[in-house]
């Protein structure tokens, strides 16, 4: 199957059990991505497979038992321990209790947010047996009485004049809802917005002005569905088993307004914070990264390579992607196949194939870059090749004549060095087809309208690890003219290291960093750190962002 589903998921079970073929898999997860139901979900609907298929395959392959339900079956005790919104929500109901353990029917035995859900709740241990989801709902109704069909979104806050919530509450779709909580967090200028889900009831909270402050609630009803509206706006992927986040774009006045979306997966749902971009994204083109001259010049030159390896280094994924695709914005593409291998790569104004990463054991990456290599692709872009096997596979590939961009998860270049260092003398890679490595950082300049002198404790001056620290330093109160958030903007600092033959033959020589280190300083390498430093005693940037951006 290539990667396409996980040993041991639904996909894998039907298609070992030949009921689906590889097209229907990716029928199936192209659905997914559309709809963001889940994956068995999209089988049945698009006519692939019946329920019942589903129920059989899982019972059979997983020696699970497969139940038919009747009401005689099921211990009330049981269900009383489950509310009858967390049994709709994860599509079970519950059968038997005997001590501390919990015997359970599911349409989804896979389902491991929704067991650890219960066993939360209940203090048991679950077990599981597979039942038709009609089966499941029919007993519902009858250990629950008949689900409620709400008429109302039921959100309620006294903020909000009786008009406004009439008009969210009559949208069960949530979309005004969405609408008037933006509104709300820029008009006041919170620094953040928080849904809660506890039990039945989302509280909401507010931010501002480092104080919390709850403003409302809003029923569990529609909240699924509200989340997933909020995750297809943002771009999230709904895949993400624990924390996720995104992007929101909304117009207001005609200003346009940018959001970041965090979501946590929680027992009774998702925990969402939405928050103001005090800070413009990472850029989508180079000319935006405002770096000087003579780095775009090089960047572009290492952009032209034909063939070999090129290292984008940064510690955090997202950034580390969106570097990635700037870079590859500059490549000439034209008349060659590319692909991307990852799950968060693409995002720039050039589009190709991707190829989804999986979250198996060590090597399935390794595995998925050569199985792509016999594709005969002329670029190859990898999320991350930090682990050995995935780096060998990246090298296999740079020698075989193709230019591979490969993420390396690392805080900085001579961290990124070590690394290296260790696989070059483990001869996990040649070092003559590496091209060059890449890095950046962002750091949050201070507003100059509420910018001021201060005096750090002596243990935030040791946190710096400067060798000459400087007198005078610098933070941010906020103020109208940055809308509190103390900031004006945000600046992205460019490392760039090309592998010419003078740095080739200090690697290969270098007994650890430091030599290549002291290689680079009679270069006249200057790198992030230096630049950082001189931000920091020129008063843009605040301690507080060198050690936050820079250091850790």
């Amino acid at each position: 199957m290539n990667g396409l589903v996980k040993e041991g998921s639904l996909g894998a079970i039907l298609f070992k059990s030949q009921i689906i073929t590889e097209q229907d898999i990716k029928a199936a997860l192209d659905e997914q991505q559309a709809s963001g139901c889940r994956f068995g979900e999209a089988l049945v609907k698009l006519g692939v497979v019946t329920q019942e298929d589903i129920d059989w395959a899982l019972s059979n392959q997983l020696n699970i038992p497969y139940v038919r339900l009747k009401q005689g079956m099921i211990d009330q005790d049981a269900v009383e321990l489950i509310p009858a919104t967390v049994a709709r929500q994860y599509n079970l109901i519950p059968l038997l209790r005997m001590g501390d353990d919990l015997s359970l029917a599911m349409a989804d035995p896979l389902n491991m947010e929704a067991i650890g859900a219960v066993e939360e709740l209940t203090g048991c241990q679950v077990t599981v047996s597979v039942a038709l989801i009609r089966e499941i709902r029919e007993m519902q109704d009858i250990c629950y009485g008949p689900a409620e069909v709400a008429t109302s979104l039921g959100f309620a806050a006294d903020c909000f004049p009786e008009r406004v919530l009439a008009e969210i509450n009559a949208d069960l779709t949530g979309a005004r809802l969405l609408d008037y909580l933006l509104v709300f967090v820029n008009q006041n200028k919170a620094t953040g917005l928080s849904l809660q889900p506890v039990g039945d009831t989302v509280g909401i909270a507010v931010k501002r002005a480092g104080k919390t402050r709850h403003v409302g609630t809003l029923a569990g009803t529609y909240y699924p569905d509200f989340v997933l509206r909020l995750k297809k706006l943002a771009k999230i992927d709904d895949t993400v088993e624990s924390a996720a986040g995104g992007e929101l774009g909304f117009r207001y006045k005609g200003a346009h307004l940018s959001f970041q979306i965090l979501l946590l997966r929680g027992v009774a749902g998702d925990f969402v914070t939405i928050k103001p971009q005090a800070v413009a994204p990472f850029p989508a083109r180079l000319a935006d990264l405002g770096s000087a001259a003579g780095q775009v010049t090089r960047l572009r030159g290492l952009a032209a390579s034909e063939s070999g390896l090129v290292l984008v280094v940064h510690r955090d994924s997202e950034d580390r992607c969106r570097l990635m695709d700037l870079f590859l914005e500059e490549c000439s593409t034209i008349g060659k196949s590319v692909l991307l291998l990852g799950n968060d790569l693409g995002k720039g104004s050039k589009h190709f194939p991707r190829i989804p990463l999986p979250n198996g054991a060590t090597g399935e990456a390794h595995d998925l870059l050569l199985a792509a290599l016999e594709h005969d692709p002329d670029i190859i872009v990898v999320e991350d090749a930090t682990d050995s096997l995935s780096f060998i596979a990246a090298t296999k590939a740079a020698m075989r004549g193709k230019l591979v961009v490969a993420g390396i998860s690392s805080p900085d270049m001579d961290t990124a060095f070590k690394h290296l260092l260790y696989l070059w003398h483990r001869h996990y890679f040649v070092p003559t087809c590496l091209r060059g490595m890449i890095s950046c950082k962002g750091v949050a300049i201070l507003c100059p309208h509420c910018r001021g002198e201060y005096s750090p404790t002596r243990e935030e001056i040791a946190a710096l690890r400067l060798a000459a620290p400087s007198g005078n330093y610098f933070r941010a109160a906020g103020c109208p003219a940055c809308d509190q958030t103390g900031h004006k903007g945000r600046r992205y600092l460019l490392d760039l290291i090309t592998f010419e033959e003078g740095l080739l033959a200090a690697f290969e020589s270098a007994r650890d960093s430091r030599d290549i280190e002291r290689y680079l300083q009679g270069a006249g390498y200057r790198g992030i750190m230096a630049e950082g430093e001189e931000l920091l005693q020129a008063g843009e940037i605040s301690p507080v962002e060198y050690v936050a951006s820079l250091l850790l």
